[in-house]
């Protein structure tokens, strides 16, 4: 299991645009311009990630929590299902009802959503404001597969608590650590 870092690009940056099919509700669209007025958490994970699996009981209650207050929430899985099947959409579907998602979990057949939030792992998270500009990139917590530290979501959950509540979020962040995303071979190194 290697670990790559997430980019932790500049905050404020603006959210960009998007359009994707909700897999585990009828491929219905999950359009970013309908999201207007509200914070929204990008996650970028996948089915078979061990760093995911890890905490994707805790992170399923909390996005369901967050969800429930009104900030909007969308998992995002850009693997590369003809290398990683294990990540397509059926699998996704099983995945969302097995962890109970009351959040859209859509599918980036192209890639090209990932990369344009400058994507990496799985997990990576993107917390947005009200605006829409980035004011959280980081871990979930300290919580990795195999080092004993209790999976809680404090990092993000303090981060989701201050913008919900339109307060700024300290600017010192942790870099979430994942699998890297599964690029297609025409978009690795790029």
């Amino acid at each position: 299991m290697v670990a790559t870092e997430s980019t932790m690009q500049a905050l404020g940056s603006p959210m960009p645009n998007f359009s994707l099919p909700d897999v585990a509700d009828d491929n219905r669209l999950v359009d970013s311009q309908q999201l207007t007025g509200k914070p929204v958490l990008v996650m970028f994970i996948c089915n078979h990630c061990p760093y995911v699996i890890h905490i994707i009981e805790a992170l399923s209650e909390l996005s369901n929590e967050y969800q429930a207050q009104g900030c909007a929430i969308i998992a995002i899985s850009s693997n590369d299902v003809e290398t990683y099947p294990q990540d397509g959409p059926e699998k996704m579907q099983d995945f969302a009802r097995q962890y109970r998602f009351v959040f859209p979990y859509c599918y980036d057949e192209s890639q090209q959503v990932a990369k344009e939030f400058d994507a990496v792992c799985t997990p990576d998270f993107f917390l947005y404001d009200a605006d829409h500009r980035l004011a959280y990139r980081g871990q979930f917590d300290a919580s990795r597969p195999g080092n004993s530290v209790p999976v809680t979501g404090a990092e993000l959950r303090q981060a989701l608590q201050a913008v919900s509540a339109g307060q700024a979020v300290p600017e010192v962040q942790v870099a979430s650590i994942g699998c890297n995303i599964k690029w297609k071979p025409s978009l690795q190194a790029g």
